[in-house]
């Protein structure tokens, strides 16, 4: 089984930020995969079990809030003895422009709080991870401030081609592996966003 994880905080006042589009991609792979979603407590998390393609999966939007999302992943894969390879983490990415995505195999948390939390409840960042562009904040922001904040609706168009091509990673992961994936979807970054790749091998 492969644990898919999509970051995001709960509460319909986080529906349609940018933090939240690990949670939206999830909701897109149930919609397309016919899988529902519902609460558990000994989890901490919304839960969703089906299958995609050939693979048995279990979707997982953590209930813990954003930066205690590893509690809930450190739960499930300890339940299920799975080991860390087998789950992939959906989530915003501040560094790469609205809707494009990245897939890598393992690497640091580039400051992302929930990735953060993960890592350190699994002690290990060798995991695969799908990293959806949310586009850099405005000078006069706060991080938090711009992360928590919904998209304009000149973004929407590529928010939603980037949870598509997110959902479609996943398939890919699924069926061809990790690398596969990045073959397919990871172009060409700009120089920025290069240098913080290379920094965080």
């Amino acid at each position: 089984m492969k644990l898919i994880v999509g970051l995001g905080n709960i509460g319909d006042s986080y529906k349609g930020t940018r933090h939240n589009v690990g949670f939206e991609t999830i909701d897109k792979l149930c919609y397309d995969f016919n899988i529902s979603m519902k609460a558990n407590k000994r989890f901490r998390a919304q839960i969703g079990e089906g299958r995609i393609g050939r693979e048995a999966v279990m979707l997982v939007k953590p209930s813990t809030y954003m930066n205690l999302s590893g509690e809930a992943v450190r739960a499930i894969i300890n339940f299920y003895k799975l080991p860390p390879s087998e789950v992939i983490i959906i989530y915003d990415d501040v560094s790469l422009p609205v809707g494009d995505i990245r897939v890598r195999e393992r690497g640091s948390a580039n400051g992302q709080k929930g990735m953060l939390n993960i890592i350190a409840q699994l002690n290990t960042d060798e995991f695969p991870r799908i990293r959806i562009g949310v586009g850099d904040k405005p000078p006069s922001w706060t991080l938090s401030d711009y992360v928590l904040s919904r998209f304009l609706k000149e973004e929407w168009d590529d928010m939603i081609k980037g949870i598509t091509k997110a959902g479609d990673a996943v398939e890919l992961i699924l069926k061809e592996g990790t690398i596969a994936a990045m073959n397919v979807f990871n172009k060409r970054l700009p120089k920025k966003v290069q240098e913080q790749e290379e920094g965080a091998t």
